[in-house]
């Protein structure tokens, strides 16, 4: 007769939620990960990986490098440019003439290597568009750069035959702001590329490559995702009936196949809108299918991994 009850007792159970007895306050979830997804800050092919998934890396280390000609080019513009600055500068300063001339020909100089560039791009241009791999819009600029580099070349020739006057007060000050503004460029270009070489913004294990050597990042495309130390959470949901009974630094005991005994997480988050119960995850007494989705960082995650199913049990 006993049988027949503890039979009858199973199956109003399983017919109705939550009528065999108290609530087991077991909650199913699995554990999610906080990843960091490094990106380059401007875009370019990449030339090197440092690194492939399941690597250790530590805070500040290279991860990948990008290609950065185009970045040396205009570090060494902008330094020749501080330069020229600085020498304009020193003249007006001193009132040498010898000071004034060697400005006119370290500029007349970079005139030159400027018209030698503009001449071979034009070029290049007039034999890909005579074989009709390159646009008239392309010939056509190539062509005005090269006519601007020659009306360059010829001011500054001019300036070399000319003697210099004193220079005015307003002159100097001129120069002054002229050497600030080259030194914020050469900065900038430095700043640029220095970002060729994308390092770890913090110590963690590779988690995914997401691009080759070869390819071509875009600006703000994770290339890399670094999981640091720590960034793991158990995310679990919490049938409506009891969603009133948890609140935020609440502690659960958490169990998983494999796992060590005694790991506990903390209510760190609780979602205001309720979402319904997910397909794959089940409660043994399920009272709605509206649950509220709950997350709890765990105080020690050792063996964990992410989107591992887990339990996560009331403590008392």
């Amino acid at each position: 007769m006993n049988e027949f009850f503890v039979w009858l007792t199973g199956l109003i159970a399983i017919l109705v939620p939550g009528a065999g007895g108290e609530p087991s306050h077991l909650y199913n979830g699995y554990i999610e990960a906080e990843y960091v997804y490094v990106a380059p800050a401007s875009p370019g092919r990449i030339t090197g990986l440092e690194v492939q998934a399941g690597d250790w890396v530590e805070e500040g280390a290279v991860l990948f490098v990008l290609d950065a000609g185009r970045e040396k080019a205009a570090l060494l513009a902008a330094t020749a440019r501080e330069e020229v600055a600085r020498a304009t500068w020193r003249n007006l300063e001193t009132g040498s003439r010898e000071a004034e001339v060697a400005v006119i020909r370290a500029s007349l100089s970079k005139a030159k290597a400027d018209q030698t560039l503009a001449a071979g791009a034009l070029e290049r241009s007039e034999k890909l568009n005579a074989q009709g791999l390159a646009s008239r819009a392309r010939l056509d600029r190539d062509r005005a750069n090269l006519a601007s580099a020659n009306a360059q070349m010829a001011q500054l020739e001019a300036q070399l035959e000319v003697a210099g006057l004193p220079a005015r007060e307003g002159q100097i000050a001129a120069a002054r702001a002229a050497i600030d503004a080259a030194e914020a460029d050469r900065e900038r270009a430095s700043y640029d590329l220095d970002n060729r070489r994308v390092t770890a913004p913090a110590s963690g294990r590779i988690e995914q490559v997401y691009f080759m050597e070869g390819e071509v990042a875009a600006t703000g495309t994770p290339v890399v995702s670094l999981l640091p130390p720590g960034q793991l959470k158990a995310r679990f949901f919490i049938p409506e009936t009891e969603r009133m009974a948890f609140g935020l630094g609440d502690t659960l005991a958490l169990e998983c196949d494999g796992c060590e005994a005694g790991l506990v997480a903390t209510v760190s988050f609780m979602a205001s809108d309720p979402q319904h119960t997910p397909p794959i995850i089940f409660s043994r007494d399920e009272r709605s299918r509206l649950v509220f989705m709950a997350e709890a960082r765990i105080d020690d995650g050792a063996g964990l991994l992410p989107g591992q199913p887990i339990t996560l049990t009331v403590q008392p």
